[in-house]
């Protein structure tokens, strides 16, 4: 098992920090489930299959995983688990499967879930072992009950039952993304494709965006949670800043927010940290660490660390000798003053493409203002701020929703302004009369500002009262920034 998955079960029984006590995360994953329950008819049937385990090298696996949706309904952090909701049923309406017991296996990598753990740790009171799995799903399917024998009465399945010999029984499944036609079918895919083949009667319907939907509103606990793993994530970005120094490498300050994760109980990085000195600030995912920061170069620190299954998303730049050049600056200037625009858009009503819009015309004006750009009006700006700047933060660093649906309380998100000044860039434009005249304007300007990358990320929550800069533990202003390296102890 994980440390991820040890520190979760231990959560069942003991305080978590600005978070709760373990009964509040069962009772929190109770009421998750009857959310999804209140959104299911009666003639269906739920499943949702744990993550399968990921080949590292030859016969090492990555460390495990667990699929983001199967954590949130049960906080299951283990293989081989497979959830069943049935809202038609009289009594057992929730369902779980759980790993055999296996002596050799635990003695190689730890403890796997009883049944009798499994239904503590969830609120699921009938818990059954993934061995009987195909014989449970085979005689729903068929109409009769599980466990029992053929032919015997029990009331429990009548609803779904029903509907079977109706006709208009539904197998709900999560699809995800859908694999292109040249890909291999996921297994939740595969699972789909048997079942149309042996129980032609039932519908199968991708409730992928009814769950996207329940996890893009954070319950009070989740915001709990997530504050503090925000809180873990924004004390490792200060210690990483007081280790920056020209003549370091870019892995020695990795080093330290990985220590700060760890002795805060954040065991796994939420994402690949992005720690770019100099030219590779304008490389978007750069994930070497290789580099030996010089003096005179910006540092791009895009990291935060995984807490409790939650994860939010900071990004921080800064000079590595503690002063912005008047060039640094310019751009610096810029992104920041873009966030905040995008920080006065994230109300409730709006869209994050509200945020984005709001975003972008403060960028235009001020790669207008120093002759990166030459019109304002159009995507000329796109030369330079080449992402978007908007997306959800939750169980997954890029969680899941929809970018469509009107901001409202309890929605977690990122607002990341960033400009990339690449030479190549003007190389890699479309040949066309309008873009060389556009390149020979702006290249002074580019001469000027090349190798400038500046991004600024923080994790916003909106709330009943208003917005929260749930990273503000990190200086992100101009001045605090310079005057937080200015204080760092000297090099002894």
């Amino acid at each position: 098992m994980s440390r991820a998955a040890t520190l979760l079960l231990l959560a069942f029984a003991t305080l978590i920090p600005s978070a709760g006590r373990a009964g509040e995360l069962q009772d929190d994953l109770k009421a998750r489930r009857a959310r999804l329950l209140e959104k299911l008819d009666p003639a269906t049937i739920f499943v949702l299959f744990s993550s399968p385990p990921r080949v590292y090298s030859l016969d090492v696996d990555y460390e495990y995983r667990q699929d983001s949706d199967l954590l949130y309904l049960t906080g299951i952090d283990q293989e081989e688990t497979t959830l069943v909701l049935m809202p038609g049923n009289k009594t057992k309406k929730e369902i779980l499967f759980v790993h055999d017991p296996d002596p050799r296996r635990e003695h190689w990598e730890g403890h796997l879930l009883s049944t009798d753990e499994a239904e503590a740790a969830t609120g699921i009171d009938t818990v059954y072992l993934a061995s009987q799995w195909n014989a449970f799903i085979t005689r729903i399917l068929n109409g009769s009950a599980y466990p029992g024998r053929s032919g015997t009465r029990n009331e429990e399945y009548d609803a779904f039952f029903d509907a079977l010999k109706g006709g208009t029984a539904r197998l709900a499944l999560v699809y995800g993304r859908r694999p292109g036609p040249d890909e291999p079918l996921t297994p939740v895919l595969e699972f789909a494709r048997a079942i149309r083949e042996r129980s032609a009667g039932v519908e199968i319907r991708d409730v992928t965006g009814v769950v996207s939907g329940l996890r893009q509103v954070k319950t009070a606990y989740e915001r709990r949670v997530l504050a503090r793993s925000v809180d873990i994530s924004a004390e490792a970005h200060v210690a990483a800043m007081k280790t920056v120094r020209p003549g370091r490498w870019e892995y020695e300050v990795e080093a330290a927010l990985e220590q700060v994760y760890l002795a805060n109980g954040a065991m796994t990085p939420g994402y690949p940290s992005i720690v770019a000195s100099g030219p590779n600030a304008t490389i978007l995912h750069y994930g070497k660490s290789s580099r030996q920061m010089k003096d005179g170069d910006l540092l791009l620190l895009d990291a935060a660390g995984s807490y409790q299954g939650l994860t939010g998303d900071i990004t921080r730049t800064y000079p590595v000798n503690g002063t912005f050049t008047p060039e640094q600056r310019e751009i610096y200037k810029i992104a920041l003053a873009a966030q905040d625009a995008g920080a006065g858009a994230a109300i409730p009503g709006n869209t994050t493409n509200d945020i984005e819009k709001a975003v972008a015309e403060t960028i235009k004006e001020g790669l207008l203002r120093i002759g990166l750009i030459t019109d304002a009006r159009g995507d000329q700006y796109r030369t330079w701020a080449t992402h978007g700047v908007c997306h959800w933060i939750g169980m997954d660093v890029h969680d899941v929703g929809d970018y469509r649906r009107p901001l409202e309380p309890g929605m977690t998100f990122v607002i990341e302004p960033g400009i990339y000044i690449r030479e190549t860039a003007l190389e890699n434009l479309e040949k066309t009369a309008e873009n060389e005249a556009f390149s020979d304007k702006v290249r002074p300007a580019v001469a000027r500002y090349k190798d400038i990358g500046v991004r600024v990320e923080d994790s916003f929550l909106l709330t009943e009262t208003g917005l929260v800069r749930m990273s503000a533990k990190v200086p992100w202003k101009l001045e605090e920034v310079e005057a937080l390296l200015k204080a760092r102890p000297a090099v002894r």
